[in-house]
């Protein structure tokens, strides 16, 4: 069944939803409130029920695409969000950083659809992606983003320490303002451990698969960027080019700035729907 004759199910409930509301004689009741349905998220989320296989895999090129596609194509409107917005506005003290705020519009052992809303200058540190596959979509506002993929060797050895700084190649440093194209980063490559920086305030969709679970080896670390020749390790010859692309990221503790305000999600409503 594709995506377009399931939709066309999801409108029929609602229409029916629409019929069948009734009033008693005796008592008078208030009309059953119908759920807001943003077209664009529900055929995203239907998406992800097909894209979306568990842990242990990756997307194909193809399934790719298709969210990309539906990604893109998406605006604020579509979940309800304008810039005025009071995530946006903070009442930090003079020079702290603002805190992000985070609602869950859907959770589910394979994938997750979440928005971030950052109020200018506020801060989400380098961190990384572990086995899990990431749609970032920017809805509202101008960020820079920095991005950084691990350099890993067939000789290296596991045992090492979380510690030791890993070598990291640089993949994304620049701005980015809405509307853009989704950026996609997979479990080892695309940018798995990136950074944001809100320019203005911010508002970015992220659809991950699966979600991060502590339980199941899935927790979030975070790092710090150290150049390349800061560190007195053994390095190959490089050109001063490449030398630039080059990082070491020493994981640290949870920063600060990490921590976000967790708010209900309270725009347009999906209508869940069997993966099957």
């Amino acid at each position: 069944m594709t995506i377009e004759v399931r939709l066309t199910d999801v409108s029929k409930v609602i229409r029916k939803k629409k019929c069948c509301r009734k009033t008693s004689s005796k008592r008078k009741r208030s009309p059953a409130s119908l759920p807001e349905i943003s077209f664009p998220l529900q055929r995203l989320y239907m998406s992800c029920l097909d894209v979306f296989k568990g842990v242990g895999t990756v997307p194909s090129p193809t399934d790719v695409q298709k969210l990309c596609r539906i990604l893109d194509g998406m605006r604020a409107e579509d979940l309800g969000l304008s810039r005025n917005l009071r995530f946006f506005k903070t009442s930090s003290t003079v020079g702290a950083t603002p805190k992000v705020a985070c609602t869950t519009i859907y959770q589910s052992e394979k994938f997750s659809l979440c928005i971030f809303f950052l109020p200018a200058n506020a801060l989400i540190p380098l961190h990384n992606h572990p086995g899990m596959t990431v749609f970032n979509k920017l809805l509202l506002g101008k960020v820079h983003i920095k991005a950084y993929d691990l350099v890993t060797s067939s000789n290296q050895d596991d045992s090492i320490s979380p510690s030791q700084p890993k070598l990291a190649c640089l993949k994304a440093d620049g701005l980015f303002t809405a509307p853009c194209d989704t950026s996609v980063l997979y479990p080892t490559s695309g940018g798995n451990i990136h950074a944001f920086k809100a320019i203005t305030p911010c508002a970015i969709l992220d659809v991950m698969g699966p979600p991060y679970s502590k339980k199941d080896g899935r927790d979030c670390s975070y790092y710090r960027d150290v150049p390349y020749d800061a560190l007195p390790y053994e390095r190959a010859v490089m050109s001063e080019e490449e030398r630039e692309r080059y990082w070491w990221l020493e994981e640290i503790e949870m920063p600060k700035e990490s921590e976000m305000e967790g708010i209900e999600y309270m725009g347009p409503q999906i209508i869940e729907m069997s993966s099957s």
